[in-house]
């Protein structure tokens, strides 16, 4: 029975590694909720596990860059500045602090394993992590240049913001799934897919509720994904143009996804939701009071959107005024989840991870202890100290490029992605600070991807019009 979900996804691998149409960019969305599923038996692995979606990814890359003009093309994204050099030159740096310092510093730094007792620390030594780790990141990097160079054409652009929308409603059906496995015997149908070789923790309950996890190895990690979706569909949706996708099927995933992420009682995803709130506030204030025509776009769905909060204001509202005791059990959720997290056994340990990581780069100088040498619970915190003072400094670098690329002169699909990602980037990034690791993830490498392919096309079309007059007047 476990082979079935095995061989299903090699076969829309294969069909979608050999179909003109962007097959695999919808299935690269719709697999991120599979996050427990070992795509290859981890027998044959060793005990690793390669979940579907780096695998897809790494279709994708294939994809992109096994032609006469890839390999070109990849090297000059990664050696202009202006595109994709500092990334590039963090995976450079991630590469030689993995190799190298966890047998340079070889029992000589104490560090959290990946594997074994969370709760102890043990001697840095080199492991099968290292390997798996920096696995991760390498696709999650170039996934990153073979975005940049697919999301050049609108057209693939439309197709990929139509497979977000599919990802998220396919997390919010895993997660439905898994709430309603605690009424109803649908165990075998999820257990094929929870075939990870690491600790699956998907039987806690809360204050009698159990905690969703979906297809997930933990309720946080499902809570994060929903996180991430909800926040990149709420903005890049205004650059769908499909009214029907834009107005009908964004709205009802983004609801979805909302309950669900309430249900995995995740409190970093409640946290990330309030912030996302405070963001999409402060972006509806900025887009109201836009002015001149050509920012008219901006303003497009303001009505309308107001008109929802409204309306779930006055509804809650009104709950309250028939049944004062309504929310007893939303604030008793928060108060146990959130305000008295600091006071949990979980806030202490993740705490502990977080220093000794820390600790670990001071303890070698500066120069890391390389991807999956110790255990971090921060994805800042593991960029760090896994690659050192220098990688986590190429890798600040970078974010802050691609959230200040320039869109002055550009069209309004580049301009309205761009700001999408720059708003969206926001929540999940807090949330990543306090839970998270090296690997940036799929989410996040769509958004550098698709604002570098915008980015190269915006400035292709300047030097064009550039070269334009000298052309004619010849």
């Amino acid at each position: 029975m476990n082979y079935v979900p095995i061989i299903l996804f090699w076969a829309l691998a294969l069909w979608g590694s050999g179909s003109r149409r962007p097959v695999l960019i919808y299935l690269f969305f719709a697999t991120m909720p599979f996050g427990a599923f070992a795509a290859i038996p981890t027998a044959l692995t060793g005990g690793l596990t390669f979940t579907a979606t780096p695998l897809i990814t790494l279709l994708i890359i294939l994809r992109t860059f096994l032609n006469p003009q890839g390999p070109a093309t990849a090297l000059t994204m990664a050696l202009l500045p202006q595109r994709l050099m500092l990334l590039f030159l963090f995976w450079l740096v991630a590469a030689i602090t993995t190799a190298f310092m966890p047998r340079l510093f070889e029992n000589a730094v104490m560090v959290v394993p990946i594997r074994g007792i969370l709760s102890e620390t043990a001697p840095l030594r080199p492991s099968a992590q290292n390997l798996s780790q920096f696995a991760y990141l390498t696709i999650a990097v170039f996934s990153v240049f073979a975005f940049a160079r697919l999301l050049q054409c609108p057209i693939v652009r439309q197709h990929a913001l139509k497979a977000m929308c599919l990802g998220g409603a396919v997390t919010a059906a895993t997660g439905f799934l898994d709430h309603a496995s605690h009424f109803l015997p649908l165990e075998p149908l999820l257990a094929p897919f929870r075939t990870a070789s690491y600790a699956l923790v998907t039987d806690v309950e809360v204050l009698g509720a159990k905690r969703v996890a979906g297809l997930m190895p933990e309720a946080s990690a499902f809570g994060g994904l929903c996180l991430a979706f909800m926040g990149a569909l709420y903005f890049y949706r205004r650059a769908i143009f499909d009214d029907t996708v834009r107005n009908v099927w964004v709205p009802v995933v983004l609801a979805m996804l909302a309950v669900c992420a309430w249900l995995s009682t995740s409190s970093g995803t409640y946290v990330g939701v309030r912030l996302l709130m405070v963001v999409a506030a402060q972006e509806w204030f900025l887009r109201a009071n836009t002015r001149g025509r050509t920012r008219s776009i901006y303003r497009r769905g303001l009505g309308g959107e107001l008109s929802v909060v409204v309306a779930m204001a006055a509804g809650i509202a009104l709950v309250l005024i028939v049944w004062p005791q309504a929310l007893d059990p939303v604030y008793a959720l928060i108060d146990r989840m959130v305000l008295q997290k600091t006071s949990s056994n979980s806030y202490a340990e993740r705490g502990m991870w977080r220093s000794v990581a820390w600790a670990s780069l001071l303890e070698t100088h500066g120069f890391g202890v390389g991807l999956g040498g110790t255990r971090a619970s921060s994805s800042l915190v593991a960029i760090f100290s896994g690659t050192g003072i220098i990688g986590g400094m190429l890798y600040c670098a970078f974010v802050l490029q691609s959230l200040l690329r320039p869109t002055a002169g550009a069209p309004v699909e580049t301009q309205l992605i761009v700001s999408a990602f720059r708003f969206s980037f926001v929540p999940s990034f807090v949330v990543t600070l306090m839970v998270g690791d090296a690997d940036f993830g799929g989410i996040n490498a769509f958004g550098f991807g698709i604002t570098a392919a915008l980015a190269i096309a915006n400035a292709e079309r300047a030097d064009r019009y550039a070269r334009a007059p000298a052309v004619s007047a010849a």
